[in-house]
């Protein structure tokens, strides 16, 4: 038999020689340079076969040295750490996705709405722990009522000055020049006035004691026909007289030795009283009154009507005051009774106040009245000066008489709110409103064409609570002002309750 043929272009050593082994080439780095190739070993040459040993496992290649021509390598600073998803890439051997605008955002929201929810959690404590702002009380109703009608045409004296007004209200009117002429013992009024303001005498009380001196005695006899004063002639130095019946011995008889005793006794001296007088005067706006004693007896004591009603318009807010003028009489310490020179009293529900008579400054009076209008007894305040026909004091008692009582009539009532009406709400500052009602009728006094203000407000000294029950009185609804003011409660129309958790998250401010 023929030896096989060996296939063309190959060897006997070719056929015999073990299979080569494979050469490990690492991956290379990025940016790295490629490492050089291995070279191909050469084939042995040919040789006479023979039996071969068991092959043993080729070893491998070994790696060159680099040559004394290599550049030398540089040491590297270590980079900052990359990015997890660039890290991952270098591990698995794949380029980082490219940047983009998604990828950035949903990189910004993995890092971002951990915060953002640690944040809003720390906001939400915060407000729901921060105090509660203060219950305000809203008034919606109207502001104010005017009356149907024209003002009315009260009966104005003929010569002189006057002026008319109601407390609380406004002006009624006026007639003549409001210009300073003298007032005589109107005057006492001031006088009687400051001394019941720095020391006031309480209800069923007779007030301080006053120790009275030589000067008030000797004073007293002036009541002659030569000096024409009125006195109080029963003092005597030693005795002590109340408060409240010096005040009396100064409105009813019109007592001047006891309007000079007064000053003293406040001030120290007649002149530092007079100042007291005139910075009080000035205080009160009247800006055309000018006192130089305390009792009126000086023709330089000067005012105006006008001035002389901002004054009563204080006055009766004096109820120890309004309780000494309004008698017909009085009876002073000794027993002896005085007649009250302003007889308008006790009729038409006068008040009094004071009159002031002198050749020089004719007939003068500062009086006040009441009415009766509804559940409200509204007062009025009048003044007439420089009445000279005589007798002047029956002249200027006419005249005030007239306008008084027409200024009475044209007092009337009108209803603005009812009972249960909705007048306003709580508003308990996070947007809360509850709805607060009147506990009664309110009626509205005044005169045709006037306008009259209403208010809503807390009652005094009061807080709103942050929680109350239906009908709980809240505040106060006001109708006026001074001292015949209209007042009445008003009361929540529903339970007022703390704010929810809601209001309290959602807040600003």
């Amino acid at each position: 038999m023929k030896p096989p043929v060996a296939p063309a272009g190959k060897t006997g050593a070719d056929r015999a020689a073990p299979p080569k082994a494979s050469t490990f080439v690492p991956l290379r780095t990025e940016g790295a340079p490629a490492p050089a190739a291995a070279p191909r070993p050469k084939p042995a040459p040919a040789a006479a076969p023979a039996p071969q040993p068991k092959p043993a496992a080729a070893a491998p290649a070994a790696v060159s040295a680099p040559s004394v021509d290599s550049p030398e390598r540089t040491t590297q600073q270590p980079l900052p750490p990359k990015p997890p998803l660039d890290m991952l890439a270098d591990l698995t051997n794949n380029p980082p996705p490219p940047p983009s605008p998604l990828r950035t955002a949903v990189r910004r929201v993995k890092i971002y709405a951990p915060l953002v929810v640690l944040l809003a959690i720390v906001l939400g404590i915060v407000q729901l722990v921060r105090p509660l702002p203060e219950p305000a009380l809203v008034m919606t109703a109207k502001s104010s009522y005017t009356f149907d009608g024209s003002k009315p045409d009260l009966p104005w004296p003929g010569e002189g000055q006057a002026y008319m007004a109601a407390a609380g209200l406004g002006t009624l009117g006026q007639s003549g020049e409001q210009k300073p002429v003298p007032i005589a013992s109107v005057t006492k009024s001031m006088t009687a006035y400051i001394i019941l303001r720095d020391h006031p005498v309480k209800k069923g009380e007779k007030g301080e004691m006053i120790d009275v001196d030589k000067t008030a005695e000797t004073e007293g006899k002036k009541n002659n026909s030569t000096d024409n004063e009125s006195t109080l002639d029963t003092v005597k130095e030693g005795d002590k007289l109340s408060e409240y019946d010096a005040i009396a011995a100064l409105m009813i008889p019109s007592a001047n030795n006891i309007a000079r005793l007064l000053a003293r006794w406040d001030a120290g001296s007649q002149e530092a009283f007079v100042k007291k007088m005139n910075d009080t005067a000035k205080e009160l706006g009247m800006k055309n009154t000018t006192y130089t004693d305390p009792s009126g007896l000086d023709a330089t004591t000067v005012s105006t009507a006008e001035d002389q009603v901002k004054l009563g318009l204080k006055l009766v807010e004096i109820e120890t005051l309004l309780e000494i003028t309004k008698k017909p009489s009085w009876e002073d310490p000794s027993g002896k009774v005085w007649r009250n020179w302003n007889g308008l009293v006790p009729y038409n529900d006068s008040l009094g106040i004071k009159t002031g008579t002198t050749t020089k400054a004719g007939g003068n009076l500062l009086f006040a009245a009441q009415k009766k209008v509804g559940s409200t007894n509204q007062l009025i305040v009048g003044a007439v000066l420089g009445q000279h026909k005589p007798p002047i004091i029956d002249s200027v008692l006419a005249a005030s008489k007239q306008l008084m009582t027409a200024t009475q009539k044209s007092l009337v009532g009108s209803p603005v709110v009812k009972k249960g009406d909705v007048v306003g709400y709580v508003d308990d500052g996070l947007g809360g409103r509850t709805p607060v009602v009147a506990t009664a009728d309110v009626q509205a006094v005044g005169w045709a064409s006037l306008t009259v203000a209403i208010k809503l407000s807390q009652a005094d000294g009061s807080k709103i609570p942050q929680t109350a029950k239906a009908g709980t009185e809240i505040g106060v609804l006001t109708v006026g002002e001074g001292a015949s003011q209209v007042k009445v409660p008003v009361a929540l129309q529903s339970d007022l309750v703390s704010p929810g958790i809601g209001s309290k998250l959602t807040r600003v401010g």
